[in-house]
Parts: structure tokens; C-alpha cells; sequence
């Protein structure tokens, strides 16, 4: 197969995908108790101002119409404005996601620098107590939930030895170090439970490997098992674990909502509750649309990466 080929049966799929996610966002925003433009118009509800909330944001159409209002504005990069701030959706997105990315980023390292020298670990000690050690902590990260771990770190580092701030966000343009120092308990909170998911399949992958008959080869030849394992092993074993990497830094895009609400982070996790709470349908359907864009790209990048690496899909 080749590699535009390979490309185009992954666009084929990308583009449906987009759209049946976008058919699901609206319909089931709509599907919400509650009218918006009532909520908009305050406590007095006065029947005049409803109605022109209604006219000026196409509430008061079909639902079909509505979407294809919608969906054509998205394709131009409009996504509308908050019926709560007044402010262009796409500005907030290009304020918010910064942020988000952020945080991911540093989870993503967090969970790289303990999960694939934990997998390494537990592979080339199969069966002993260092390997029975690190799946034991690797089984807590996954099962440990987000919410309990957040609060537990900040009454410890926070509340009582005061190391870390217990909420809130420094950006990097205004402090660097600062900024670093706010969001490590959410980088531990993120990037622990997907380091467990990083270990397994390092473990898994090198495994595999270390049976191979190019690594016996090695072996035979006299190179130390060090220079086996590292040189040799790792580097094909890691192929399906940077591509599960770029999968689960899409996971930590779309799903650090809880994390950000624990931490007060302003990010893309506190505008999507906000938007829910306010019934500000654009902000949510903005939000939704771009974190699933996101989230597919990510993992058709991890398609071509794999695609690349690996030379039996490409006879």
C-alpha cells in the first residue's frame, strides 16, 4: 500500500467521523431541559426580549435549519458567539486552548518519564520483585481516580506542607517558573494515570521483542544486554508505544475537564462546564467540535507514524 493511499483511506474515515460528531453535539445540546433564551433574558422574562433572543440567535427555527446555519458558519471557522459573554466562540477557543495544551503537554512528560522506564524495568526483570512492584503501581494510576488523587495532593502538598498553590493558573508569558509551580499537581494528577496505560504496554511491547530472533542474534554475538535492550529491543518496541502516546494526548485534551474544575485551571475543561451551566449552546458545540477535531488528527498523525515505522504495512 502506499503512503498517499494509506492517507486517503484515513481521510476517508476522518471526514464522516467529523460530521456524524457534529450531528451529535447539536442534537443532543438541543435535547437539554430548559430554553436559553429565556435563561439569557434574566430574571423578568420579558416576552418581547425572549422573542428577540430567539430571532437574533435562529432560536426560534427548525432544529435542521439551525444546524446547517451553524455547520456552514463552522466550515468558515465561525463558530458564533457566547449567548452568556458576547464574545466570538473562536476567540475564547484560541484563549482557552493554549492552556489545555499546556497542561496536556506536561502530563505527557510526566507520564513518558515514569511509564517507559517502568516498562523497561518490569520487562527485563519479568518475574521478579521489580516487576511485581511496578505493575502494582501501574494497576493504582489506572484505577485511582482523577478526582480523589487532585484533592489528596492538594491537602497534602498544598494545605499542609505548602509546597505547590492549590489552585489557579500563572501563564508562561508572565512567569515561567510560576507557571511551572501552579500546574504540577495537575501534571502529576493527568500524567500518572496515563503512565500506568504507558507501562503495561511498554512491558507488553519489549516483551515481545526480547524473544525476537534479531535480539537472540545480539545475544550471540556477545553485546551486552544493556546494549541488546536499549540499541536493539526498545527501538522497535517503542513504535506501538509513541503511537498509544499520541492517542492518549488526545485522551488528555478532551478529558481534563475534572482536573481543570479541581485545580481552578481556566481552561478548555472550565469553559465547556460553564457553557453547560449557562445553556450557551455555541460555546459547548464550539468546544465539543474542536476537541474532536483535535483528537482525530492526533490519532490519524499516530496512524502515519505507525504507518511509517512499521515496513510490513507498507508491502
Amino acid at each position: 500500500m502506499s503512503f498517499w493511499t494509506f492517507i486517503a483511506k484515513r481521510l476517508a474515515v476522518l471526514f464522516p467521523t467529523l460530521f456524524f460528531v457534529s450531528v451529535l453535539i447539536f442534537s443532543l445540546q438541543h435535547m437539554l431541559p430548559g430554553d436559553p433564551a429565556i435563561a439569557l433574558a434574566g430574571e423578568e422574562n420579558d416576552p418581547e426580549v425572549v422573542e428577540e433572543i430567539r430571532k437574533k440567535y435562529n432560536l426560534d427555527k427548525p432544529i435542521p435549519v439551525q444546524y446547517g446555519l451553524w455547520l456552514g458558519k463552522v466550515l468558515t471557522g465561525d463558530f458564533g458567539i457566547s449567548l452568556r459573554t458576547q464574545i466570538e466562540v473562536s476567540e475564547l477557543i484560541l484563549t482557552k486552548l493554549p492552556i489545555t495544551l499546556q497542561l496536556a503537554a506536561g502530563s505527557m512528560i510526566v507520564a513518558l518519564l515514569i511509564g517507559i522506564p517502568a516498562g523497561i524495568i518490569s520487562a527485563t526483570r519479568r518475574g521478579k520483585f521489580s516487576d511485581a512492584v511496578s505493575n502494582f503501581v501501574a494497576l493504582s494510576f489506572i484505577s485511582i481516580p482523577n478526582f480523589w488523587l487532585g484533592i489528596m495532593l492538594i491537602l497534602v502538598f498544598s494545605v499542609h506542607l505548602r509546597w505547590f498553590p492549590a489552585s489557579g493558573y500563572v501563564p508562561l508569558s508572565d512567569d515561567v517558573w510560576r507557571s511551572f509551580m501552579s500546574m504540577f499537581l495537575p501534571y502529576i494528577v493527568l500524567g500518572t494515570g496515563v503512565a500506568g496505560v504507558m507501562m503495561r504496554h511498554t512491558r507488553g511491547a519489549l516483551l515481545q521483542t526480547l524473544g525476537a530472533d534479531y535480539v537472540r542474534t545480539a545475544r550471540a554475538k556477545g553485546l551486552t544486554e544493556k546494549v541488546v535492550v536499549l540499541k536493539h529491543a526498545l527501538r522497535n518496541a517503542l513504535v506501538p508505544v509513541i503511537t498509544l502516546g499520541a492517542i492518549e494526548f488526545g485522551h488528555l485534551l478532551s478529558g481534563a475537564v475534572l482536573t481543570e474544575q479541581i485545580f481552578s485551571i481556566p481552561g478548555f475543561g472550565k469553559l465547556i462546564v460553564d457553557g453547560i451551566l449557562n445553556r450557551d449552546y455555541a460555546v459547548v458545540q464550539g468546544v465539543v467540535i474542536v476537541s474532536a477535531a483535535l483528537y482525530i488528527l492526533l490519532n490519524l498523525m499516530a496512524d502515519i507514524f505507525y504507518f511509517l515505522a512499521n515496513p510490513r504495512m507498507r508491502g
